[in-house]
């Protein structure tokens, strides 16, 4: 494992937002990213990526009480760089090499050396990927939607 060499002060709710999007991006964006990626860092696992299960909670309506809803896999992987900064990652499913290169990527956007031009070129387009992807799942749900009403005779 190399010294931290700098400490990084990051935006916690910045970081939050390019970690939702390396999480949720399909895995071929972040392996062509990485492929054409100039200069790939050095690093170091500090924890290697490992599948587990957590379990997920829902609300009756979004916001009633909260229930089990059941339990969904997971890959998270932890990882330092060359330069010091630590990058983590949880990502839906078994692809330990997403989880991977998501907690490489978190790193490397810590660090204003990279931060600028990895927002423009990896994740500003990635966002705009998952935002049509979302909307695209929408548009399907809502073309099932059921409207439900109620009838009630009129002596009662």
């Amino acid at each position: 494992m190399p010294p931290v060499t700098e400490t990084f002060l990051v935006d916690t709710e910045k970081r939050r937002e390019w970690m939702a999007v390396l999480a949720k991006a399909i895995p071929e964006e972040i392996e062509s990213l990485w492929s054409v990626l100039k200069e790939k860092p050095e690093y170091y696992f500090l924890r290697p990526p490992e599948v587990g299960l957590v379990m997920v909670r829902g609300r009756a309506g979004g916001t009633g009480m909260r229930f089990n809803l059941g339990e969904v896999t997971i890959t998270r992987c932890t990882v330092q760089i060359k330069e010091g900064a630590t990058g983590t990652a949880y990502v839906l499913g078994r692809n330990v090499r997403h989880a991977e290169l998501a907690a490489v990527f978190d790193a490397m956007l810590q660090d204003p050396r990279h931060h600028t031009t990895l927002m423009k070129k990896a994740v500003n387009p990635m966002i705009v990927s998952v935002q049509d992807r979302k909307k695209q799942t929408a548009q399907k749900a809502a073309a099932t939607k059921v409207e439900f009403f109620t009838l009630m005779r009129g002596d009662e």
